[in-house]
Parts: C-alpha cells; structure tokens; sequence
C-alpha cells in the first residue's frame, strides 16, 4: 500500500537518493545544506545611498569623532567597539549619565544585509536613521541637529570631507547636513563585515577546515534542535522577530509597535551569529552570559507562553548534542582583531 500510495517509481528513486546521502568514509553529504550558507561576492547599497569612497571613509572618521557627541565624551565607538566584534561586553548599553539603556549593544556586523527595519524592536526603518537617536538622545551623545551641523561646518577639513563624499554640493554651499552625517555613517557601518571564518572554508569545500564535532553540530542546528529556521543564510539571521521565551512579561519587544499582536509582544530581532562565541553575554537584555546556558535555554524551550514562537519548544538534547553545537558555533568566527577593522569583501552592489 505504501509503495502504491507513493508511486513506485518516485519512492524508488527517493530511496536510492536517500543512499547517496552519504559520502566517502561514511560522512553525511551536507553540500546542498552547506550551499544556503555560502558568503555573498558583494556588499549591497541603497541607490538613495550608493557607495562613495570618500563617503565612506567620512563615515570612518565621524564614527569614531568625539564632537559629535555633546560633552565630547562619548563617540559611536563608545558602545560599538571594533575589538569588541563592534558591540560591547556590557549586559546593556551605557548610558551617558551612569546607567544603562533597556537593550544590549547590537553587532554592527554585517548590518548591509539587515532586512530595512534595525534595532531589537524594529525601531529604526532605515540604517540611515538608526545613528539619529543615539545622537541626540539625552542619555547618549545628547548632540541637537543644528549644533552638530554648526560644530562640524566650522572646521575646514570636514568642509572639504563632505564636499568630496556629497561632489553634488560645492564646498562652503551647505554641504554638511544632518542627513548627510548619517548617510555617510551609514556607508561605513555597511563595510563592517564579517571575515571568513572556518565554517565559510568548509563551505567552499575544504572537509577538514571543521572538526567532526562542528560538522555534527551543524547536523544539530539545522536539524533535530531547528536553530536554522530563524538563523538562516550566511549571515545566521532572517532579520525578523521572534518570542523565544526568554524576556520577562515586562519587556516588551516588537510588540510594543503593535499592541494588539499576541505574537509579537516579546519578540524580539534575530541576531547574527557571526563570531557569536566572542559576544558574550547574550540576548536582547544580555541576560545569559555563556553559549552554554543560551543552548539550554532553548533546549527547555524557554518560557511557555502564547506569544512563545512556534519554532521554540523542548528539545531534548544530549550533553554530546550541546557540546557539538557549541563547536559548530565556534567555526563562526573570524580572525578577529588580526584582520582589518572593516573589510570590503567585493564589488559593491545596489541592494536588490
């Protein structure tokens, strides 16, 4: 019945697939799982904002100037620190008067392929708008507009910076604007990638770039504990929201944009797991503080609750299994603070 319920021919030829799905040495073939995770050849940009040397090393000088901020204290370096993977080691960001902010310091990494909504609930719409709170915020960079624009339009060489980053505007003819400062950041942060690490060596072939207990946890993660149904593509992210029952019922993440959706009261954006064993502590809030405890957060599938992902749910894992994902996790990461401190990986190329 079964044979008839399937069609002789296609359950044949399934089976006899099914037997080439291992390699030589008794090895799993992974390529085509392997293939969704392969690096782009380009950094995508806006055509509203496309890439410009000059803009781009303008952005470079801004992120790291103290005269954006208003005390001359603080620079987007402060919290986006390039040794630190570009976030920092704090469990939430620190604020300008002592405190701390709701959320942990997001990875600049790979913000290029950030799907248009950035920040761990959804705040910000574009990469070009995101440096505007933190810029004037109160408890950041506390900078107004107009004296940011005053301070930077005084000084000669960033007249001439802008000039050469915007050449549709002459110098001295208005060409440092607010909008221009966080198009020129914008350009830079997109140049913030990711190096090859690993995992990519194995991807393009080479078997022994990994160890047998990373490639069993990449069996792990895109199989029996489903990791890659929200930590898709090369970058190890959908960009969407997720609830996966870690928050507490008074933080509130992309929820708080839609009131109404049950789903979305404690979701929150799916991070990058580029160099994630470098990025401790973890979550939104920074509230685990090892890979260890981040797995066994999902393998009890965190908090029962309505708003709980339906990808979320226990996984009865192994003490094998977890320590496997680990190592696959560890292939992740890049050379570090022995690379560049931002990479451009190949031709630019307008987002698609």
């Amino acid at each position: 019945m079964a044979w008839k319920f399937m069609g002789g021919k296609a359950a044949l030829l399934t089976i006899l697939l099914g037997g080439l799905a291992f390699a030589t040495h008794g090895e799993p073939d992974r390529s085509l799982a392997l293939a969704e995770y392969r690096r782009p050849a380009a950094i995508p940009f806006p055509d509203d904002n496309p890439y410009r040397a000059a803009k781009a090393e303008l952005g470079r000088t801004l992120f790291f100037e103290p005269a954006l901020s208003r005390d001359g204290d603080r620079t987007c370096a402060t919290c986006h620190i390039p040794g630190q993977d570009w976030t920092d080691s704090q469990p939430r960001a620190p604020r300008s008067d002592g405190g701390f902010m709701e959320f942990r310091t997001p990875t600049l990494l790979n913000v290029a392929w950030t799907e248009e909504i950035y920040g761990w609930d959804g705040k910000f719409r574009r990469l070009e708008t995101v440096a505007r709170t933190p810029l004037t915020a109160p408890g950041n960079m506390n900078m107004p507009p107009e004296e940011m624009v005053r301070r930077l339009a005084a000084d000669p060489n960033y007249v001439k910076a802008f000039a050469g980053a915007f050449p549709e505007t002459a110098a001295g003819d208005g060409a440092v604007t607010a909008e221009r400062i966080e198009q020129a950041l914008a350009t830079f942060q997109r140049l913030i990638v990711s190096g090859p690490a690993p995992f990519d060596r194995w991807v393009e072939g080479d078997p022994t770039a990994v160890g047998a207990a990373a490639k069993r946890g990449f069996d792990v993660f895109t199989g029996k504990a489903n990791c890659a149904a929200c930590h898709s593509g090369w970058n190890f992210t959908d960009g969407s929201f997720h609830d996966i029952g870690v928050a507490t019922e008074g933080a509130v993440g992309r929820g708080r944009f839609f009131p109404g959706s049950t789903a979305l009261r404690h979701a929150f954006k799916t991070p990058t797991l580029r160099n994630v064993a470098r990025r401790p502590p973890y979550m939104h809030d920074g509230s685990i503080t090892n890979l260890s405890a981040v797995i066994d957060l999902y393998d009890r599938g965190g908090i029962d609750r309505p708003s709980r992902s339906r990808d979320i749910r226990p996984l009865h894992l192994t003490a094998r299994e977890k320590a496997d994902l680990i190592a696959f996790l560890e292939t992740l990461n890049d050379a570090g603070a022995d690379g560049p401190a931002y990479r451009v990986i190949g031709p630019v190329a307008p987002r698609p």
